[in-house]
């Protein structure tokens, strides 16, 4: 079993280490290889203050342009895909891929949307409680991290709790048919995603960092900017 050494930290100074047998949040300036635990003292972890959210930032800035966001909610068979860009949220696609197939998908996606980061779905119970699901979530979120972190995107953990009823309650309000229903239900899920955390402006979502330093510092100085979209004074 994978051993973890207790550490005292401030809030939000976490991120996901996989081993072989289990995902556990665990302090971000700990390594984890081979299923062992190894501690790196003067590595400080990235919180959100440093690598905010884009709805955060819309908050923080109003002025602010910029920053195209993918929800995703994933399933076992099935994963949902929504977009954000501007003020604008709508369902996007449906993949039935799982494993790399599902996630070089899911990046090839982001690629052709322009998005920098990924609002994921976390299930959770009516209590607050993550369930067994939520660690196969964090086991794909993880991965998506590192993946997103080469091209300086960031990666969220947002609380899905709740959502596949309000995007069944939604499609029901549009008049969709049953089957259409059943076909973009996991769509509507993942816009649900998008739209609680946009109402919230990010500030319950959870930060996913690839253990890696360098990926790190890569998140820090983001994608590289459009220069036809940004101009010369930002």
């Amino acid at each position: 079993m994978l051993t973890q050494q207790v550490l005292h930290l401030p809030p939000q100074k976490l991120f996901l280490c996989y081993s072989p047998l289990d995902v556990r949040k665990i302090p971000s300036f700990v390594n984890c290889e081979n299923g062992y635990v190894h501690s790196y003292s003067r590595v400080n972890a990235l919180t959100l203050d440093e690598l905010p959210p884009n709805a955060l930032r819309r908050k923080r800035e109003p002025q602010w342009r910029g920053g195209f966001s993918l929800g995703l909610d994933l399933g076992l068979a099935r994963t949902g895909l929504a977009l954000s860009k501007g003020f604008s949220i709508r369902p996007l696609a449906v993949l039935e891929l799982r494993g790399q197939k599902l996630e070089l998908r899911i990046v090839n996606i982001a690629e052709q949307e322009e998005v920098d980061e990924f609002i994921i779905g976390l299930p959770k119970s009516a209590d607050g409680k993550e369930t067994p699901q939520s660690n196969k979530v964090r086991s794909v979120a993880g991965r998506l991290a590192v993946q997103a972190a080469e091209r300086g995107w960031r990666v969220y953990l947002q609380d899905e709790h709740g959502t596949t009823t309000e995007a069944m309650d939604r499609m029901v309000n549009m008049g969709l048919s049953k089957s259409c229903q059943q076909k973009k239900l996991d769509a509507f899920a993942a816009m649900m995603v998008l739209e609680r955390y946009f109402s919230t402006s990010g500030e319950g979502t959870e930060l996913v960092l690839p253990k890696n330093l360098e990926l790190q510092a890569k998140l820090q100085r983001g994608p590289p900017k459009d220069v036809d979209f940004f101009s010369d004074e930002d």
